[in-house]
């Protein structure tokens, strides 16, 4: 197996471990409750940023796992 395609498969399954980690932190600190019809957000919205950024992360060593996938049939 040539380098290129083990470290683009490792960076591939790296971004999908992180993107889950990223899409439950999200849900964690996302709370709300409605009170005599009144909405109330008890969310964390440092956790949520914490969150978006694992996502964030997870796209880039996703597209970096694709490229060096591709570059090694050339």
């Amino acid at each position: 197996m040539n380098t290129s395609k083990l470290i683009g498969a490792l960076l591939i399954i790296a971004s999908l471990f992180l993107g889950y980690t990223g899409y439950n932190k999200i849900a964690a600190n996302s709370k709300e409750v409605k009170v005599i019809g009144i909405k109330i957000d008890a969310s964390n919205e440092s956790g949520k940023q914490q969150g978006y950024l694992y996502i964030g992360f997870a796209v880039i060593l996703f597209v970096g796992g694709i490229y060096s996938i591709n570059k090694s049939k050339d």
